[in-house]
């Protein structure tokens, strides 16, 4: 095998041939996947389906605590979780760039196959492209999810039985992953590490779901931070939201980048949190089955939707005042995921 991607790699020959066998089906094999027929043919149980599809473009690569392959398979089995789905099968597509390392390669097909089986999803199709230098940096991903979606969670996703009084939980620190990318990008050193909390989060949407039937919505705060998550809740639901700074949980070592370098950890992108909502009599049965979980482990109830300023989400600060959650104006760090 050649030690760097070539045009040849691309162009559906002997090389195209070697590339699929001798890395992508070396790692992703599976019985679906071994056939290579041009579509795969898959088994689903349910009448209803969950199908999403994301593209990755994350700059570096790799970065303390994954890499753009890892982020490729959670971030697409988290849009497929939070709908209250369980993943089951993915697809994914390869820009690549001539000239790019094919052991870097090798790692990110690893890292992916690695995070597929620890999500207990498989990957049955996929593609490759690739261009010529210059064209594209490195290597672009793009995945596809498809699961299965039980009746009783049809609603989770649309948010439509959201209720006054419901709990609002978040179940972990913010702003991980995108000051992760800063600091690699940027190559700022501190002496607390700083790693991404990129992570596939279905199982532990699992558990939530498994104690309580009162769980109203859920969405995993990528681009954009639980902020815009937030925002886009009250706006479309005409609700009001009430989130206390004080329970926001933000590692120290994050928090303190943030103050730094002027950034909200509200708006920073995270790559393993769901915000969920839930029915209060049920909040604390939720953050129980989270909390046992390591994903879970520093869970948090936050706040809660209310009737009054509705479409509107506040903040009650940590010396108690008030203030607008506004939604995020422009892109404020480009190519987190």
């Amino acid at each position: 095998m050649n030690k760097n991607i070539l045009l040849g790699h691309g162009s559906g020959g002997r090389l195209s041939h070697d590339l699929i066998k001798d890395l992508f089906v070396k790692y992703f094999s599976n019985d679906i996947l071994d056939e290579q027929t041009d579509a795969a043919v898959l088994k689903i149980d349910s009448n209803k389906l969950a199908f999403t599809t994301d593209s990755f473009v994350v700059d570096p690569i790799f970065f303390p605590g994954g890499d753009i392959g890892k982020l490729a398979i959670a971030g697409t089995v988290n849009d497929v979780a939070v709908s209250g789905a369980k993943p089951l099968y993915l697809s994914t597509s390869f820009i690549i760039e001539e000239g790019f390392s094919f052991n870097d390669l090798e790692i990110i097909v690893k890292s992916m196959a690695a995070e597929a089986r620890k999500a207990g999803v498989i990957i049955v199709t996929g593609d490759t492209k690739v261009v010529n230098r210059g064209k594209c940096d490195k290597v672009f991903i793009n995945t596809t999810g498809v699961g299965e979606l039980p009746q009783k969670n049809a609603h989770i996703g649309t948010g439509n039985n959201i209720q006054s009084g419901d709990k609002i939980i978040v179940n972990g620190t913010l702003a991980d992953h995108g000051m992760c990318i800063m600091a690699a990008r940027e190559d700022i050193s501190f002496t607390t590490d700083i790693k991404s909390d990129c992570a596939c989060l279905n199982h532990l949407i699992n558990d939530a779901l498994g104690v309580s039937d009162k769980i109203r919505f859920m969405r995993d705060a990528t681009r954009g931070g639980l902020a815009t998550v937030l925002c886009e809740l009250a706006e479309s639901k005409n609700f009001g939201i009430e989130i206390e700074e004080n329970a926001l949980p933000v590692n120290e070592n994050v928090r303190g980048m943030c103050e730094l370098l002027g950034f909200d950890p509200l708006y920073v992108a995270n790559e393993g949190k769901v915000l969920i909502v839930v029915g209060k009599e049920d909040a604390e049965n939720v953050l129980s089955a989270l909390k046992e979980n390591e994903l879970g482990k520093d869970a948090a109830i936050i706040g809660e939707v209310v009737d009054e300023h509705r479409g509107k989400a506040w903040l009650t600060t940590g010396i108690g005042g008030r203030r607008i959650i506004d939604m995020l104006a422009g892109e404020q760090l480009p190519r987190i995921c």
